[in-house]
């Protein structure tokens, strides 16, 4: 008889009855985004760098074979240390309405001494440095200025996914097909 009762008041959970996912499969995502490092983030991406006499065309080639938005610019002298930043905003804004833009100096439209970080820091000062900044890209230096990569948006954007997986990347493919927050739908 005790066996009959036990079998009767299991209840089976059937796929899709799990109830609520636990947002960040019970990680604190601010803590997380505070204790890794950018080398944690940016991993073996060598630096794309040009000279300050290097042309807008160069720089601008260099940024389409690389697939980067930004290169850092930096002194021709050892060490090669970070002196600004050419990005497709400061080729939009400063480069492009000039006459002979492709034979401007990139060092004459970057923009000069950018904030930069150092590969152990953590990801949220880069992510108030962008905040703050209204900057797309952080330049990663060494102990001497010396640029050892760069931290972009995108490369933040991947790291909150990968914190977050299931809430992020398992979203129904249109807000409207979303389910509602309440059993109710209201």
């Amino acid at each position: 008889m005790v066996s009959e009762m036990t079998a009767k008041d299991e209840v089976e959970v059937l796929e899709g009855d799990e109830g609520e996912p636990e947002v960040g499969r019970g990680r604190d995502v601010g803590r997380q985004i505070l204790l890794t490092r950018l080398s944690e983030v940016k991993r073996g991406t060598a630096p794309v760098t040009v000279g300050a006499d290097a042309t807008v065309s160069k720089a601008v080639d260099l940024m389409k074979k690389k697939r980067v938005s930004a290169v850092m610019v930096v002194d021709k002298k050892k060490p090669k240390r970070l002196l600004g930043l050419f990005t497709e905003r400061d080729f939009l804004d400063r480069a492009l309405g000039a006459r002979g833009f492709g034979r401007l100096l990139v060092k004459k439209v970057m923009t000069r001494d950018p904030e930069a970080l150092r590969p152990s820091d953590s990801v949220a000062y880069a992510l108030n440095k962008m905040n703050v900044g209204r900057y797309r890209h952080v330049p990663l230096v060494d102990g001497d200025g010396v640029p050892v990569g760069m931290v972009s948006a995108r490369d933040l954007i991947d790291l909150i996914c990968e914190l977050c997986p299931e809430e992020i990347m398992n979203l129904p493919s249109q807000p409207r097909y979303a389910v509602p927050r309440t059993q109710e739908g209201e």
